[in-house]
């Protein structure tokens, strides 16, 4: 079993498109309402989670019975828009029938650049909670473009598990962890070596997604340096967050730096700053 440094009160889980649509590009509603039925779970034990979801563009591009996915940006915004709709209803369809309700959040990498809109993030979404509402958080695609060029909302996932001072960031992903050159699951890591980022590849469905292993391990540097630890699992493995909050050894676990914990304009200055390098600047 693991054991995690402190109490496991509020989650951060990251949904990628593979958990949210199939192969026709239409909701995965059975595995999505297992989800739900688990986030209740873990809500009945006083654990309060955050979805950071992706899935828009996907189902954007289902509903416009399209197999391809476009390479310029307004189609995708477009798609991005319709998409979201559709995504959202079917997150309070679902929340619903476990008697829980949720809140659509879009953020754009303006929020965590600037210390008024980063503060008003953390507050809104704070108020979210205390009402004892799942936020369902996307990047707004609609009008900001950095989710479609540089991930699968990856990053977004550790930021807003830093801005909202999360106990853990569950990455949940089509592969069981990340994988050594013999194919075998890393169980734990403390450090983010040459090794590890050598084992770390692109995403394997460029026809939906973007971003891969690679973007995770770029997220799990912002999480563990902001003191979350992270776990990189598969999202079909059957119960898995409940089973992760127990500490049952699933998927690759990301040991959080000992570093003091940032607070003030410190922390908001170590967050601006991976929205200032999310472009190689």
């Amino acid at each position: 079993m693991r054991t995690f440094e402190r109490p496991i009160k509020r989650i951060v889980v990251k949904l990628g498109t593979s958990q949210i649509v199939d192969n026709r590009l239409r909701a995965k509603t059975t595995e999505l309402r297992r989800l739900a039925a688990q986030v209740a779970q873990l809500r009945a034990r006083g654990i309060e989670v955050i979805l950071v979801s992706s899935g828009a563009i996907g189902l954007g591009m289902g509903e416009l019975n399209e197999k391809k996915r476009p390479t310029d940006m307004a189609a995708l915004q477009a798609r991005a828009a319709i998409g979201q709709a559709l995504l959202m209803r079917l997150y309070c369809e679902l929340f619903k029938k476990v008697s829980l309700k949720c809140a659509q959040v879009l953020l754009t990498w303006d929020d965590f650049g600037n210390r008024a809109r980063f503060l008003n993030a953390r507050h809104t979404l704070e108020a979210i909670l205390k009402k004892r509402v799942v936020p369902i958080i996307n990047e707004n695609d609609t009008t900001s473009t950095e989710e479609i060029k540089f991930g699968d909302n990856d990053k977004l996932s550790a930021l807003v598990a830093a801005l909202l001072h999360a106990d853990l960031l569950v990455i949940l992903s089509d592969v069981e962890g990340l994988y050594d050159a013999n194919q075998k699951v890393f169980e734990e890591i403390a450090e983010i070596t040459a090794e590890i980022e050598g084992a770390a590849g692109g995403t394997k469905n460029a026809r939906l997604a973007r971003g891969g292993m690679k973007a995770k391990i770029d997220a799990v540097k912002i999480a563990t340096h902001a003191r979350i630890p992270c776990i990189i699992t598969a999202g079909k493995t059957d119960n898995v967050l409940s089973r992760l909050v127990k500490g049952e050894r699933l998927g690759t676990y990301f040991i959080e730096k000992k570093e003091k914990l940032l607070d003030g304009d410190s922390e908001h200055e170590f967050i601006r700053s991976h929205f200032q390098n999310r472009a190689g600047r």
